[in-house]
């Protein structure tokens, strides 16, 4: 097996005119997560902007909490914006970009969702029409994952490769390892991806840095590789992290696969094999503590970060717990 997905596309082959005939009366939300991005959300949300009443239908910010300007930016270049907070309020929100986007499900009404990173700069405005093309134009394609360069900036200097550090050391050798089928797939932790409403309710999102990689693996699980699609984007550029955060982020990707692939992981865990419920995916009491290590005044000293390794349920069946008047829990 080459690991090659049947729905890759090097460059983009649908024009704006052919997107909106496909479209037909399906509605798109593009949703962005964001924590403090005031320099550069404005950008983003008027690189899609120009598509609004045509192939786009909303555009939402959803705010985990920034203490600076991204709202007020994010309203001024035409978003609307929500609080994650606010969004299902009986439910106390937990830090992670995967909580954000599952109460982002209840925050939309788009048939398609398409997701971009907040963070990004310079987006190219064919980000949105590429992603669509397949959920628009391919059948059975429920998952549309961008692919792009990604240059990495160290101080000064810009190198054209080396981004996506966390999908080369980790993400790529875990999915060879576990879910070979995946292993075609060439920006599996990328912030720019497409999928249905239908698919995204009926799935667990992880609540942290796994959910991309989680969305992957309950995507192939529940309909196969050729539910997925990739799209050639071009070039992303964004605010690169340390070593350090990129650390914390792989915990929380490892987290995620393990809880998936594990063959038998023990009570309380969802494997991706069968249906989560709402007391298996509670992640207010599901972490983890990752160790690692700083440099001070010469000696190398532990520095602990707590990691949400939790899911959140499928929303389908909190709407479904809901309707029968069980509260939602935590």
């Amino acid at each position: 097996m080459d690991g090659s997905l049947s729905h890759t596309y090097q460059t983009q082959p649908w024009t704006r005119r052919e997107l909106e005939q496909a479209k037909g009366e399906t509605t798109v939300s593009v949703v962005l997560p964001a924590l403090n991005e005031e320099d550069t959300v404005a950008g983003v949300v008027e690189s899609v902007r120009p598509l609004v009443g045509g192939l786009v239908d909303e555009v939402v910010v959803v705010d985990s909490g920034s203490t600076d300007a991204t709202p007020e930016r994010a309203r001024d270049a035409g978003a609307r914006v929500e609080r994650c907070r606010d969004i299902l309020p009986e439910i106390e929100p937990v830090p992670g970009k995967g909580d954000v986007l599952w109460r982002s499900l209840a925050a939309t009404s788009g048939d398609v969702l398409v997701f971009l990173d907040s963070d990004l700069v310079e987006p190219d405005p064919a980000f949105v029409p590429g992603l669509l093309g397949p959920l628009l134009c391919d059948s059975g394609v429920h998952l549309v994952k961008g692919f792009y360069r990604r240059p990495l900036r160290v101080e000064s200097e810009e190198w054209d490769t080396g981004g996506g550090r966390v999908t080369e050391l980790l993400a790529r050798p875990v999915l060879d390892a576990f879910r070979p089928a995946l292993s075609g797939l060439i920006q599996p932790l990328g912030g720019e991806y497409a999928a249905t409403r239908s698919l995204l309710e009926s799935v667990p999102f992880a609540t942290g840095y796994g959910v991309e990689i989680g969305l992957l693996l309950d995507t192939e699980q529940r309909y196969g590789a050729d539910a997925l699609a990739q799209v050639n984007l071009g070039v992303r550029k964004h605010r690169n992290r340390s070593l350090l955060q990129l650390g914390v982020m792989a915990r929380q990707i490892l987290g995620t696969v393990l809880s998936r692939c594990q063959p038998d992981p023990g009570p309380g865990t969802n494997t991706g094999t069968r249906p989560a419920t709402n007391e298996e995916t509670a992640p207010a009491s599901t972490g983890t503590v990752l160790t690692q290590f700083v440099q001070v005044a010469g000696e190398w000293l532990p520095t602990s970060t707590e990691v949400s390794v939790g899911d959140r349920p499928p929303m389908n069946t909190l709407r479904a717990r809901s309707a029968a008047g069980v509260p939602a829990g935590p």
